[in-house]
């Protein structure tokens, strides 16, 4: 009877050690580099996501993965797109994107990106960039496209930002490497601005020279070299008198 019930408590205590150890192992922190995705039965929406943390997994009713926030790296080279002028111009640029952390962005990576690779999500983003970016060249003229490229990227920016966050993503950086054109539209610009930058400092020159000539500049210098003659003068007058004695003498001896 004594050895039964010590067997009997010895179990239930292996027993509640064990679901210990179960517990223990259900309670799951979340790395600073990745999202906690816990899905099941959450009583917050279809997921709960957390950024950093900890939470509790409960058996059965529910489960988790992880979502990885690190950056992924998308080259874009659009050619062939139609400009506000119908020109078509080449834009080859470098986007970077990585899944959102933010508390309303990170339920729709959760939705729409669980499970998948990287690779997947880069063609998913990459689809999207196209698109965006080909609206955003249609709406600006070339010239500012070429020189005021801030607000080309700014608008960028907004609109496949903007699309990006729709499935969970968030855009990091926008790197345009080269914008050109089919019909060297933008080579003749550059060519233009060269040759007026040419022309006006030659002009400035010009126009420096005639009023160094003509102006106040060139009084003031002969006022000047008036000056320092009169200052010469009288040595000037002392010696051709000294030479004039001289001569004088010699003619006399």
């Amino acid at each position: 009877m004594t050895e039964s019930v010590i067997f009997l408590v010895g179990g239930l205590i292996f027993l509640l050690f064990l679901m210990l150890i179960f517990f223990i192992s259900r309670y799951k922190r979340c790395p600073s580099d990745k999202i906690l995705v816990i899905y099941g039965r959450t009583n917050s929406g279809s997921a709960k996501c957390l950024a950093g943390g900890a939470a509790f997994v409960w058996p059965v009713i529910q489960a988790y993965e992880y979502l990885d926030l690190t950056p992924i790296s998308i080259d874009v080279d659009l050619r062939g797109a139609l400009s506000k002028q119908n020109i078509r111009v080449n834009v080859p640029s470098r986007f970077t994107v990585g899944i959102s952390n933010e508390e309303g962005t990170m339920l729709n990576a959760a939705e729409r990106l669980l499970g998948k690779r990287q690779e997947e999500i880069r063609d998913i983003a990459k689809d999207i960039i196209f698109g965006q970016l080909r609206l955003v060249v249609a709406t600006m003229d070339i010239e500012e496209i070429n020189s005021d490229r801030d607000k080309f990227l700014s608008n960028v920016a907004t609109n496949v930002g903007a699309e990006l966050k729709k499935i969970g993503l968030t855009l990091i950086n926008v790197n345009v490497t080269d914008i050109q054109d089919e019909s060297g539209y933008i080579e003749a610009l550059g060519k233009e601005a060269a040759a007026k930058a040419i022309n006006d400092a030659r002009m400035n020159v010009v126009r420096k020279t005639a009023m160094v000539l003509s102006g106040k500049p060139m009084l003031k210098w002969i006022s000047v070299s008036k000056f320092l003659l009169r200052k010469r003068m009288p040595k000037w007058g002392k010696q051709k008198r000294m030479q004039k004695q001289l001569e004088g003498r010699t003619n006399r001896k």
